[in-house]
């Protein structure tokens, strides 16, 4: 095999185990001396250098790892920091327990439950994907059936939906809106 070759197979090898790679470990594998595997590694490591690649091979305890260019650390930054986690609105936290409670429950039983339209908190609720499309119910129009997922689940703390608070033990809340618009006297 000639050295370009065993290159080849060396930088595969440290992509794919992504961990530092012991240069035994590589020597054994090719069949090689540690010494020599060691030597091509290091003339990879140069090559990497003076082309200035996105990517460099780094030494920790005789043992080698292929990693990001340290240049570069601001775009890789910017590119693994998550979006902020917007919460959910108060719409969404609705329609999200309805589902919970109701499911499997379509957008139209939904809307009869709550009173106003709810395809924004769905598809809010779908993308987080809280909630997912069950199915179709066997009637005119076929609509979707929607239930909670496992995300939800793991959001919430719970390990099944046996563990939802029973409704009988939230307090049915009865306002009179003069009582609600009145201020503290």
């Amino acid at each position: 095999m000639k050295e370009k070759e065993i290159q080849s197979v060396i930088e595969s090898m440290l992509f794919i185990w992504g961990d530092p790679l012991h240069v035994k470990t590589i020597a054994e594998v090719l069949e090689l001396p540690p010494e020599f595997i060691r030597k091509v590694i290091l003339d990879l490591k140069k090559e990497y250098e003076r082309e200035e690649r996105g990517i460099q091979i780094i030494e920790v305890n005789n043992s080698f790892q292929l990693c990001t260019n340290t240049k570069n650390y601001e775009y890789i930054q910017k590119l693994c920091t998550p979006p902020q986690n917007k919460g959910l609105t108060q719409a969404a936290l609705e329609v999200l327990a309805i589902i919970a409670y109701k499911q499997p429950i379509t957008r139209h039983e939904i809307e009869g439950i709550r009173g106003v339209k709810s395809d924004k908190a769905i598809h809010t609720l779908l993308e987080k994907e809280l909630i997912y499309e069950q199915g179709r119910l066997e009637k005119t129009g076929r609509p979707i059936l929607y239930g909670t997922t496992e995300t939800f689940l793991k959001a919430f703390g719970l390990s099944s939906l046996e563990e939802l608070p029973a409704i009988e033990n939230f307090e049915k809340l009865d306002f009179d809106e003069n009582e609600i618009n009145k201020t503290d006297e």
